[in-house]
């Protein structure tokens, strides 16, 4: 990642939903300073300036953390102080009633993700998602996963960024959407076709797309896609020009070992139908399965 300035990087974090100990905050002396407490205060606590909150309980818990690394950072008392927008921003959420941890868990909330590039306006992707829900056919759709964001690091970078500019994508278990919609909103795709096995993820997907004003758009579409079945008169039927594609991705596709067989199934009938290349990003939490999913693709 580039070198990003304190407060921007901690603004990045907090939006993203980062757990507020892992947050990044600004060195003492910088804290210290009324200039970066005022700058904190705008950037990401005051509600008239974020169009996309995160929710209250977590603010609150970020903010409980920042006025302990405030207190921690004074060294005089009398010349040093916590800024009045951050410290009454802390007493009115103490004054009122939040959500429980548990009911707090279930609801949908914004998260925002900005390139890792040092410019203040580097390209964001904003979703509604719910980490700890699962979709009824046991998917896990409602959050985006790291494997995305790394890929979407590369595809931004000089060594993959022409893998995508003005080409045609196709994603497999697209899930938030939050790949498709950075390739058809920051990468210059020139057609974006998110594909996902459940319904109900393709449903708040499409949420995602309007909320990135995206929605009737050319540059990106959505569609159930059933791995295993066969393409030839589907939605990823690649057989004429006008629908063919170049690359197609996936991110934290190998997590299920029974799903890897439909998965090589779908991806050898997109290496018959058309010239595309193909990545695939994944996360390690089970080796057998990605030593499944890796051998299967050398066969």
């Amino acid at each position: 990642m580039e070198n990003i300035a304190p407060v921007e990087l901690l603004k990045r974090q907090y939006l993203q939903l980062i757990d507020p100990a892992e947050l990044t905050l600004p060195r003492k002396e910088l804290l210290r300073s009324p200039d970066t407490q005022a700058q904190i205060y705008n950037d990401i606590f005051d509600e008239s300036r974020i169009t996309y909150m995160p929710p209250k309980r977590y603010r609150f818990r970020v903010l409980k953390r920042l006025v302990k690394a405030l207190e921690d950072a004074i060294e005089d008392p009398e010349e040093d102080e916590i800024s009045n927008d951050i410290s009454g921003c802390l007493a009115q959420y103490m004054a009122h009633p939040l959500p429980s941890a548990s009911a707090a868990a279930q609801q949908k909330s914004y998260v925002t993700y900005t390139a890792p590039i040092s410019s203040p306006n580097a390209g964001q992707v904003t979703l509604l998602e719910a980490p700890s829900l699962l979709a009824s056919s046991g998917t896990t759709g409602f959050r985006t996963w790291e494997a995305a964001l790394f890929l979407a690091s590369y595809l931004l970078s000089p060594e993959g960024n022409h893998l995508v500019t003005g080409k045609t994508v196709l994603e497999l278990g697209a899930g938030t959407g939050f790949l498709s919609i950075f390739c058809a909103k920051h990468l210059s795709a020139q057609r974006v076709l998110a594909t996902d096995g459940s319904q109900e993820v393709i449903s708040d997907l499409k949420s995602n797309i309007h909320l990135n004003e995206l929605e009737g758009s050319e540059l990106i579409q959505t569609a159930i896609l059933q791995w295993g079945h066969a393409l030839i008169g589907g939605v990823a039927d690649c057989r004429e020009d006008k629908s063919s594609y170049d690359l197609v991705l996936g991110a934290d596709v190998t997590y299920d070992l029974k799903s890897i067989p439909p998965l090589i199934a779908t991806m050898r009938y997109l290496f018959e139908l058309s010239n595309v290349k193909v990545l695939i990003s994944a996360t390690v939490r089970n080796e057998q399965t990605l030593d499944t999913f890796t051998t299967a693709c050398g066969e």
